[in-house]
């Protein structure tokens, strides 16, 4: 009898212990599926390949995540929409936050991106070092990372900014074709533009690669980063695994895709080399207060922000 009384018990323990499992994973999916939408801001660029991978691959969706991917070619509109709210997100810079909060807007750095940037000569030029471009056009976007870039690439080489004539074409196919067409004699681009143009017969003067500098980030508005936070970190879960599917995967797999997802243009085929993509991670607090000198040192912002004034590292490790 005692021993058939026991095996009631037992039964009725796994019976509840089987609901609340049930009622569980029931409040999980719940959540899950309660998850609001991200709208994220991309450039034409290799930062943003891991979040077109998320989301064609489905690994948003895996999160119970909705993600509103934007395409633009230039930082200035990507700023432009984030600051005006139309986007909860974007693939940007540090000086694009430092100048954010210089001009009152909230937005904060959630963690870095891996960007590549590669100032290139065109085919017919007579120039075979940094040195060679004094008094030369060089095509940038104004007071961006490629400016950034280009002006360390010059001071490794031994030029000040001064000495080189900046040319300044901020929408990045077009700053590709003119360079092509031999209307300027170099550029500082973003890969895979950088990796068309040298494909093309473009010769490479040096890179952010090189430099060892990887200026670029995530950034989120305030409100966002409030509102959101539970969204941001399943969109984190999916980039990562974003990650992992390129680091394992063949670029002939997912190449085509990223072509037409990504606005870049059919030449990128054959010609796209990847960084070495690695999972989530806060920025480089020395980056940070580099970028942070460049800006105050050419009066471009009014104060010296701190680290901790720019970023938030609660959804990365």
């Amino acid at each position: 009898m005692k021993k058939y009384i026991g095996l009631l018990v037992l039964m009725a323990m796994v019976f509840v212990l089987g609901a609340c499992s049930v009622n569980k994973g029931e409040d999980t999916a719940q959540t899950a599926g309660n998850l609001g939408m991200i709208t994220l801001g991309l450039m034409p660029d290799v930062d943003s390949i891991p979040f077109i991978i998320a989301q064609e691959k489905g690994f948003f969706k895996e999160e119970g995540l909705t993600v509103n991917l934007k395409s633009f070619k230039s930082a200035v509109d990507r700023d432009s929409a984030l600051q005006s709210g139309n986007l909860d997100g974007a693939i940007s810079d540090m000086l694009a936050e430092a100048f954010a909060k210089n001009g009152g807007f909230d937005t904060v750095i959630t963690s870095m991106s891996q960007g590549s940037y590669k100032m290139v000569v065109n085919k017919d030029k007579a120039v075979s070092s940094i040195q060679d471009l004094k008094g030369q056009d060089v095509a940038v976007s104004k007071n961006t990372i490629i400016e950034y870039v280009t002006d360390r690439i010059l001071a490794k080489g031994g030029l000040t900014p001064e000495d080189i004539n900046k040319v300044v074409i901020p929408q990045i196919p077009t700053r590709l074709e003119m360079l092509q067409n031999g209307k300027i004699t170099a550029a500082t681009l973003p890969d895979p533009m950088g990796s068309i143009a040298m494909k093309n017969g473009g010769k490479l003067l040096s890179s952010s690669d090189q430099l060892g500098v990887n200026p670029g980030v995530l950034l989120f508005t305030g409100k966002a980063v409030k509102a959101k936070e539970q969204e941001i970190k399943a969109m984190y879960r999916a980039y990562n695994k974003a990650i992992d599917y390129l680091n394992k995967e063949p670029m002939d797999s997912y190449i085509d895709l990223v072509i037409e997802k990504g606005g870049f243009p059919p030449s990128v085929k054959g010609a796209l080399v990847l960084p070495s993509y690695t999972k989530a991670t806060a920025a480089s607090p020395r980056e940070v207060e580099a970028v942070v000198q460049w800006l105050h040192s050419r009066n471009l912002i009014n104060k010296a922000f701190t680290y901790e004034e720019l970023a938030d590292t609660r959804f990365v490790k």
